[in-house]
């Protein structure tokens, strides 16, 4: 999509703090962190959100999943970490790119909000 912010990441129109890069994920450190580690993980693919997933594409969204878990290990939060994915104007889903936020470096409390 061209207008999508995190596609033109992608494309390296806008720079990024890469945390991990292969052929199919983009993981990169979040301008505005929450925590004092804080890892957007994306899919190359445009996908707007997890609600719009298609079939053929949920062996992506696993694989997703374990390239943040490796991020995980890779920044060292063998204490723990959460994994938030924002899904909808209600869900509080501010890019219109599905994208899972990697958080650590402390202890999260909840409720999440």
């Amino acid at each position: 999509m061209k207008e999508c912010v995190f596609c033109k990441i992608i494309r390296g129109e806008i720079p990024s703090k890469k945390a991990y890069e292969d052929e199919q994920v983009l993981a990169f450190h979040d301008i505005n962190p929450t925590a004092p580690i804080h890892v957007l993980v994306i899919p190359k693919e445009h996908i707007t959100s997890l609600a719009e997933v298609k079939e053929e594409q949920l062996e992506l969204i696993g694989y997703l999943h374990g390239v943040i878990r490796n991020v995980a290990q890779d920044l060292g939060l063998e204490n723990g970490y959460r994994v938030v994915n924002n899904c909808g104007q209600d869900g509080g889903q501010a890019v219109q790119h599905l994208h899972f936020h990697l958080l650590g470096g402390r202890k999260m409390t909840w409720p999440a909000g």
